[in-house]
């Protein structure tokens, strides 16, 4: 892995990734903290990489994008087809019509992008899963502004994700609801 990381964090710089301003710094500072996290969760490479490369596409919570969807192949290219799918599923996700019924099987995943509706498989709901609460752990961690106003909707949402979540993501979302809101 550590030869797509580092063709992955040179694609970010080249991009403007570590001059962007993000809460707690730069995209890039948080980028590399959401695949810290990750890794100390254990999870597999190919989910490393994609919450290293989360943002590229921008999200519904972040729409600065790095690259347009249309040059997905590119990203591919640097990190690998498996993670890339799942940075476009991350980025393409309509928070508001996906999120209330992400933790049920046949929950409908909506692309913002396209509009279309579809339910992913187990595995990529639960990659999903895990990096949404790695990148809201770490915004909870640098931005008390977004904890207090977000903090306890994503108590919430990670108790309902629980099950699609690893042990360490688990027990990391824990510590939310009592320590930081």
């Amino acid at each position: 892995m550590s030869a797509a990381l580092d063709r992955a964090v040179a694609l970010l710089r080249r991009s403007g990734a570590e001059s962007l301003p993000h809460p707690g710094g730069t995209l890039l500072a948080h980028l590399e903290r959401v695949r810290s996290r990750l890794a100390r969760w254990e999870a597999r490479p190919a989910l490393q990489l994609a919450g290293l490369c989360h943002a590229f596409y921008g999200t519904d919570g972040f729409p600065a994008a790095l690259l347009p969807p249309e040059r997905r192949p590119r990203l591919a290219a640097t990190i690998g087809a498996e993670a890339e799918a799942l940075v476009y599923l991350y980025a393409s996700c309509d928070r508001r019509a996906t999120y209330p019924a992400l933790d049920r099987a046949d929950g409908p995943f909506t692309d913002r992008f396209t509009g279309r509706r579809h339910v992913p498989g187990a595995q990529a709901r639960r990659d999903f899963a895990e990096l949404t609460a790695a990148n809201e752990l770490d915004l909870a961690d640098t931005d008390p502004t977004f904890r207090a106003r977000y903090g306890p909707g994503l108590s919430a949402l990670f108790t309902r994700l629980r099950p699609l979540l690893s042990p360490a993501a688990r027990e990391d979302c824990r510590t939310l609801p009592a320590g930081r809101t």
